[in-house]
């Protein structure tokens, strides 16, 4: 039967570490799970069974007494999702240091994920410049805001849906229409692939190269119809001048 793991269990591996690599190690310091003394430096590490809230405000008030504060857990089953990766970013965004203790078999080992070190804001937002892009595009297609932040579990409206109604509103309006004569009046640069992939499965193609509204098309676009009035009055206002 596997013993119910204990913070106590993290501290004898990293002690160990820390003690043949020359430093003086103490448990229990003035409410500091664990620290190492080295000439000038002094190394705190906190030690908890799960990466919590608490633990990191516990080690970001560490950061008052020294630059190289280090939070310890036990290593995780999944070291390549996404929530792995989005903790990693997180506990560097707070420039402390990640330990990993696996306790699995006779002897605990050790991993250091990455050391203390000042988070490069700038060098973050240069890899993520695609993304950035993206989302200022996504916000560009929109034509104005039809969500509610902090919404969960409804239907979001995005810049390609929006693309898909305004599309629906010529071909509803006009009967089949080739992508060629929609992009010309307005329908953007998508319009080919949007029909073409059939996401929303809206379309039809009724002969080569044109393209109508499916029976689930004309269903489900008049869903919105915030969005249908607009593009419609758009169409009108369009035909006026």
């Amino acid at each position: 039967m596997n013993q119910k793991k204990k913070e106590v269990d993290l501290y004898q591996p990293i002690q160990k570490h820390f003690t043949k690599l020359g430093y003086r190690v103490n448990g229990e310091v003035n409410d500091c799970d664990l620290t190492a003394v080295k000439d000038e430096d002094l190394v705190i590490v906190e030690l908890k069974l799960s990466l919590t809230i608490d633990l990191l405000i516990q080690a970001a008030k560490r950061q008052r007494l020294t630059d190289l504060v280090y939070i310890a857990i036990p290593k995780p089953k999944r070291l390549r999702s996404k929530r792995w990766s989005d903790v990693c970013h997180l506990v560097r965004r707070l420039d402390l240091g990640l330990i990993t203790v696996s306790l699995n078999g006779n002897t605990p080992k050790i991993d250091f994920v990455f050391h203390p070190e000042p988070f490069d804001r700038k060098k973050s937002m240069k890899y993520s410049k695609k993304k950035r892009l993206s989302l200022i595009k996504e916000i560009e297609g929109r034509s104005a805001d039809y969500n509610t932040g902090g919404s969960n579990k409804t239907k979001i409206m995005t810049a390609y849906k929006e693309s898909c109604i305004h599309i629906a509103c010529f071909l509803e309006k006009n009967g089949p229409m080739s992508p060629k004569a929609l992009k010309e009046m307005g329908t953007g640069d998508k319009t080919s692939s949007i029909l073409q992939k059939n996401y929303y499965r809206w379309f039809e193609r009724v002969k080569r190269g044109v393209y109508d509204l499916s029976d689930t098309g004309k269903k489900e676009f008049a869903q919105y119809p915030e969005l249908v009035e607009y593009y419609k009055g758009k169409m009108n206002d369009e035909r006026k001048t």
